[in-house]
């Protein structure tokens, strides 16, 4: 029996690299969908709705064994949801709603074939470091925030200012890699290593 090809719906060199570190083959297909969060909804909402709309949205650009993985990552601190920052100043106004505080990383996944598929979320919490703002200034002026959802990368120069983290750090990163290969195990993808 062929093993089904497997497609990320995602640019992100981060999910890249968590589905290569863990094995397995994957072409890249990025969704390139409007990723704007409805007011109304919550964040768990949102990431779930993303996540889903990204993998359809390559599923229809796929050959009929195909399995999609589609993933979105929301961060949210105080009931705020915290995206991708649209520039420098963004960026650090980010940064110091972090500081100091806890915050949740929800990222939601879908792994989804022509007969069906899974999809979840997992939850972390992240506890941030106090952060000055001529420090969080000088980090986003460095550019590796700005493509990051809350203004920090944990697998990168941010991961300083974290203090601790309760749940999956690859969560944090952007795919929780544990939950997402038993849904493609159970779809028919294993790693190729």
């Amino acid at each position: 029996m062929r093993t089904p090809r497997l497609v990320l719906a995602s640019s992100s060199p981060r999910r890249r690299d968590l589905l290569t570190h863990a094995g397995y083959a994957f072409d890249v297909d990025p969704a390139d969908i409007d990723e704007t969060m409805d007011v109304a909804e919550s964040a768990l909402a949102a990431t779930t709705r993303l996540a889903l709309q990204k993998a359809h949205v390559v599923l229809e650009r796929c050959g009929r064994d195909d399995v999609v993985l589609g993933a979105d990552t929301t961060v949210v601190v105080g009931g705020a949801i915290l995206g991708k920052p649209a520039n420098v100043e963004d960026a650090v106004e980010m940064l110091m709603s972090l500081s100091g505080r806890n915050h949740d990383v929800l990222t939601a996944w879908a792994v989804l074939h022509r007969g069906g598929g899974q999809s979840g979320v997992t939850r972390s919490i992240v506890r941030m470091r106090e952060i000055s703002r001529s420090t969080a200034r000088a980090y986003a002026a460095g550019g590796e925030p700005l493509d990051k959802a809350g203004a920090y990368a944990a697998q990168g120069e941010g991961r300083r200012f974290i203090a601790a983290i309760a749940g999956a750090i690859d969560n944090v990163i952007g795919l929780p890699v544990s939950p997402v290969a038993a849904a493609l195990a159970r779809a028919g993808v294993r790693p190729a290593t």
